[in-house]
């Protein structure tokens, strides 16, 4: 399980720390999900690449609506790629220990590392799961850190809050799902979507509008099964029994955490396309970087690096490597662009 640190959250200050390291939490996983995604070659596995690309489009609904919040407070959002493989920022993992985040092709091993990203305080005991929760004394979930932001945010005056300042609104960015913070509902709002998709609710896998949240889909996907209710049960749901239809041989044989790899005595293709895929991605950091700085239109631009770096990662799945066994895939190093970069 994921337990971010607990600090002490009392000033103003404490607060940016923690939104911050939200936003890098919910940036730092965007590529773990993509590296998966994009391994499963176009036709195939198509249940498995819905669950995996719903929830990484909610992830970056979810880090616009951190920055949000900590730009209506006065603070500066930073976006800070992390390297792979490698600890997510706010020094978070089970039992006080960094968990190493790995980019993997579609497999078990990558959803179970989903999962764990994503598992809610308590884990429900359905059938075909079996887990076990110790919880640290000095850590919390992802949600419970939230919860403990949302707390202290109630505390502050309505000067606290500077409207319009640096929004990512629905108009630039996920038409209908999100939208500007201007004062502590608006807060209280993001906070309560964040969780609830995350985690879904209480005892209940489902979220605030009724789909189920990210460990669950992640669940699916892990055990081959649908999530399905089950009326008079101790869970009320059980994993099955209608397979979802996972086939793990169709998935493109990419390495995993390609970061470590010596790309020097490969085929120029495959170099050609690491080098798109790693220009791409700097792009899309630095247009982010300045759209949640004030600004806005260059999440237009952003949206269009987003685009450049999908294409290049289709390119990259495809390439072989010197192994003609394997293929390459993006590494997700951050190498700053020469016009824009403000990182």
């Amino acid at each position: 399980m994921i337990r971010l640190q607990a600090r002490p959250l009392e000033t103003l200050q404490d607060a940016y720390d923690l939104l911050q390291t939200a936003i890098g939490v919910e940036f730092g996983t965007l590529p773990p999900y993509l590296y998966a995604l994009f391994s499963i070659p176009p036709g195939k596995n198509p249940a498995a690449g819905a669950r995996i690309r719903s929830v990484m489009l909610q992830e970056m609904v979810h880090m616009c609506l951190a920055c949000n919040i900590l730009n209506a407070l006065g603070g500066a959002p930073k976006l800070t790629p992390p390297t792979y493989p490698g600890p997510l920022p706010g020094d978070i993992g089970p039992h006080g220990t960094p968990l190493d985040i790995h980019l993997l092709p579609l497999s078990r091993d990558a959803m179970q590392q989903a999962m764990k990203i994503e598992e809610p305080e308590k884990v429900p005991d359905f059938p075909v799961l079996k887990a076990s929760l110790a919880a640290g004394p000095q850590a919390m979930t992802i949600g419970q850190f939230y919860t403990m932001l949302d707390a202290y945010l109630a505390t502050l005056p309505p000067a606290a809050w500077h409207v319009d300042r640096n929004q990512i609104t629905d108009s630039q960015f996920f038409a209908g799902q999100i939208f500007a913070v201007n004062s502590y509902a608006d807060a209280n709002l993001a906070i309560t979507q964040i969780i609830s998709e995350g985690e879904g609710a209480p005892d209940n896998p489902l979220d605030f509008q009724n789909d189920i949240a990210h460990f669950y889909r992640f669940g699916e996907v892990f055990y081959d099964r649908v999530l399905t209710k089950a009326p008079g049960t101790e869970t009320g749901y059980t994993w099955g029994p209608e397979p979802l239809g996972v086939d793990w041989d169709a998935v493109y044989p990419a390495i995993s955490d390609p970061g470590e790899h010596d790309f020097s005595n490969d085929p120029p293709e495959a170099q050609a396309a690491q080098a798109a895929c790693d220009a791409a991605y700097a792009e899309m950091v630095d247009e982010l970087q300045r759209a949640i700085s004030g600004e806005p239109g260059r999440m237009g631009n952003a949206a269009q690096a987003m685009f450049d770096l999908r294409m290049a990662m289709l390119v990259a799945f495809r390439s072989p490597l010197a192994d003609p066994t394997k293929v390459s895939g993006p590494t997700f190093l951050y190498k700053p662009t020469t016009e824009g970069a403000v990182l």
